[in-house]
């Protein structure tokens, strides 16, 4: 007996979520571009590192939830 598996909507809402999340981020870095601009140059380079690292942060528990088989509990090792 074959089981079929119905597709989960789960990565497509998380893929949606992952892009807004990054397009989200560049408006808000396009909106302080001009006062960020007067900072000195490392000051600059620190936003921007930290800018570039902080859209990496949510993405972890967003993959382990994309990925979490539906209808069924969570066995606690995500």
């Amino acid at each position: 007996m074959v089981q079929t598996i119905a597709p989960s909507w789960r990565k497509p809402a998380a893929i949606t979520a992952i892009v807004a999340l990054i397009v989200g981020l560049a408006v808000f870095v396009a909106s302080v571009a001009r006062f960020v601009g007067n900072w000195p140059v490392l000051v600059q380079a620190i936003f921007c590192l930290a800018v570039g690292l902080v859209w990496i942060a949510p993405l972890r528990p967003l993959l382990r939830w994309a990925e979490r088989p539906s209808g069924r509990k969570p066995s606690g090792d995500y």
